[in-house]
């Protein structure tokens, strides 16, 4: 008779969890997976899928504008925000029962309801205790809504995806990357945007040359940029809001959205009694193989607090499933992880910024450029997309890529691979670039940016 229950019991079916528990069970373990609200997680729920979805439909506003220097006449036109988020549910109900399939057709047991840690091998749900040889946490992180007076207005990101009506006037509070994607979003579809953020410019960690771009291109589109600003109180007016911001000023809205970051979502988990360290904001800390100091207990995804990316937490998980239950230890590779904001425009990068080069390097160089997109020669538009590469000058390696810039995920993509094969700038240079289009740029680019003084 089997010691245990399961020979992995995951908490948690996000993408992480669920990577995890199928390909365990793919090598004959025996899996079971909790899940307390919705399967797939932040990322299908309410994170990467329904916001690029929404992201979509914030560009048509600009399409229709752009279409008359291309020939088209396009007639009244206006956003059913109902019709939109409808259309957005079903596609989450769908993927929900694509997730639920996966882990059925891959033998895992899926078990609906919300389990806590007990011990090193126990875990319970609904006042029954499970025994597994190894538990894994994949719980993720949620949005956090800073107290100030009134904050309880405030919506955060979660709310953001199912309002009922579309607001006519938004204050989007943060700097980060959901910040900065919500008011692309809102701006498109018609909403008059402010955002605040109390820092002297947005996206801190990317690199200065994309976070100013960036701020330059969202005020020429009407966003209301309030950097170095916060909101001191929120006052309910009517049928609307009233920020008070540190300077004085006020704003009267119809709605506030929180982007000031997310936390692990671990309070009450149990961690704590099981023995598992934790940092001070619920991070389980976890070593390079993502297992806890309690040696049966693993824990992957944004409740570890390493990075929190949807493709991360997948790698985390194979990870994970091949160390227990392959005799193959793996350790994700966090070296040149692409990543994308999908704001308006949109921003992406690979490698070190400028900044973490000059650090980390005695030499660089770097090549820039900044040029108006071959589609608003006819529309008029005044948008401009930028480009960067950061090379170390005595090796000729190219460190970092980034661009700010239509479609810029799709093509930094391409670049993350080359970086993992430690790709040099002569090599790039080698390269013939597909004309015309913007990719092309990053292989023609030959003149240094001038050094530093």
């Amino acid at each position: 008779m089997p010691q245990f229950d399961y020979d992995l019991f995951t908490i948690g079916a996000g993408s992480g969890g669920v990577r995890a528990s199928r390909v365990s069970a793919s090598y004959g373990a025996r899996v079971a997976v909790a899940e307390e609200r919705y399967l797939g997680g932040t990322c299908v729920n309410v994170g990467c899928i329904p916001k690029k979805l929404l992201v979509y439909a914030s560009h048509f506003s600009e399409d229709f504008e752009d279409a008359s220097g291309f020939g088209w006449a396009v007639g009244a036109r206006r956003v059913d925000w109902s019709s939109l988020i409808a259309n957005k549910n079903n596609e989450i109900q769908r993927l929900n029962g694509v997730y639920r399939k996966l882990l059925v057709d891959s033998g895992v047991m899926i078990l609906d309801g919300r389990a806590q840690v007990i011990d090193e091998h126990t875990v319970e749900m609904d006042g029954k205790r499970i025994t597994a040889r190894y538990i894994l946490v994949a719980v993720g992180s949620w949005p956090m809504i800073p107290k100030i007076s009134g904050s309880e207005y405030a919506i955060s990101s979660n709310e953001a995806f199912y309002l009922p009506r579309l607001p006519e006037r938004v204050i989007i509070v943060g700097g980060g990357y959901i910040g900065v994607e919500f008011a692309g979003i809102f701006h498109g579809l018609g909403v008059e945007v402010t955002q605040v953020y109390r820092g002297p410019l947005f996206l801190r960690g990317f690199d200065d040359d994309c976070r100013e771009t960036l701020a330059e291109e969202m005020k020429k589109k009407g966003i209301d940029l309030r950097f170095n600003s916060d909101i001191e109180k929120i006052e309910k007016v009517g049928a609307g809001l009233r920020a008070t911001l540190s300077k004085g000023t006020t704003i009267d809205v119809d709605q506030i959205l929180y982007a000031t970051g997310r936390v692990p979502n671990t309070t009450a988990l149990g961690l704590e009694t099981a023995g598992v360290k934790m940092t001070p904001n619920g991070a389980v800390i976890v070593d390079e193989y993502s297992k806890t100091n309690v040696a049966s207990i693993y824990a992957i995804g944004d409740c570890t607090d390493r990075m929190m990316l949807t493709p991360v937490a997948i790698a985390e998980g194979r990870a994970v499933a091949e160390t227990l239950f392959n005799n193959n230890p793996m350790k994700p590779n966090y070296s040149n992880v692409p990543t994308a904001v999908f704001s308006t425009p949109n921003i992406a990068t690979v490698g070190l910024t400028e900044a973490q080069a000059r650090e980390r390097h005695p030499q660089i160089d770097i090549y820039k450029t900044s040029f108006r997109p071959l589609k608003h020669t006819l529309t008029g538009r005044d948008e401009r997309t930028m480009m960067k590469i950061v090379v170390e000058q005595t090796t000729d390696l190219v460190l970092g890529c980034h661009m700010v810039g239509p479609e810029a995920g799709e093509i930094i993509q391409g670049l993350a691979v080359a970086l993992n094969c430690g790709a040099t700038k002569a090599q790039f240079d080698a390269t013939i670039g597909i004309h015309p289009t913007a990719a092309e740029e990053f292989v023609t680019m030959r003149t240094k940016s001038p050094p530093l003084a």
